[in-house]
């Protein structure tokens, strides 16, 4: 490998692991000098760091060092894990991804109970989800999707990564939940949170990022 593409990686790496979010190929390809091509140079980081401890992803449109994920138990031991959203927000936020654009009424039809207003609250005080315009309908209401933080948090690269449909699992009440693979709407490690408890808006994203 020549000085100059070792040059690029060493820059790319820098970038990506100074950044408090993905970093897009456009973004990247303003960081590095002109000639050099991210599309090129990002498989090339990504091979050097499999197999390690931190490895490269491509996250939300973005690439981002998280933590490899056959380690996630054990930093779960020495790692501060924030708490989880409360159930009902998990649930809201579950029926958003899977249907949006959604309105409010729809979300409660599908979850078959009231959502209230401090639900959506907090899922929009943590950036997991947005306006998407109204719904062409008597009343307009307003139509909600999730958002680029929503994969960042949940590590996927699209709203094509969730777990299929199928995969859904009913409730007791009959409520649809989603299939507890690690990271995505669950945690496995502790018992399910009460719908009516106070927690942080805080959720624990599919692997720990590589802080910078």
């Amino acid at each position: 490998m020549n000085d100059e593409l070792e040059h690029y990686l060493r820059l790319a790496e820098a970038v990506i692991f100074a950044s408090a979010s993905p970093v897009s190929v456009t973004a990247l390809s303003h960081a590095l000098p002109v000639g050099a091509d991210p599309e090129m140079i990002l498989p090339l980081l990504r091979q050097r760091y499999a197999g390690r401890g931190i490895e490269l992803h491509e996250i939300a449109g973005g690439w981002q060092f998280r933590t490899a994920p056959d380690l996630a138990n054990a930093l779960r031991r020495v790692v501060e894990v924030p708490r989880r959203l409360p159930r009902v927000a998990m649930e809201t936020l579950a029926v958003i991804a899977y249907h949006q654009p959604v309105t409010r009424g729809e979300v409660e039809e599908i979850r078959g109970a009231t959502l209230s207003q401090s639900t959506l609250d907090t899922l929009l005080e943590a950036g997991l989800i947005t306006p998407r315009g109204r719904k062409e309908v008597p009343g307009r209401p307003s139509l909600w999707g999730t958002t680029a933080r929503f994969l960042e948090q949940f590590g996927l690269t699209s709203l094509t990564d969730l777990p299929k449909r199928e995969e859904l699992l009913t409730d007791g009440a009959g409520q649809e939940r989603v299939s507890p693979r690690p990271g995505i709407f669950t945690d496995t490690d502790s018992e399910a949170v009460p719908e009516d408890e106070e927690t942080p808006v805080e959720i624990m994203p599919a692997e720990i990022r590589a802080e910078g």
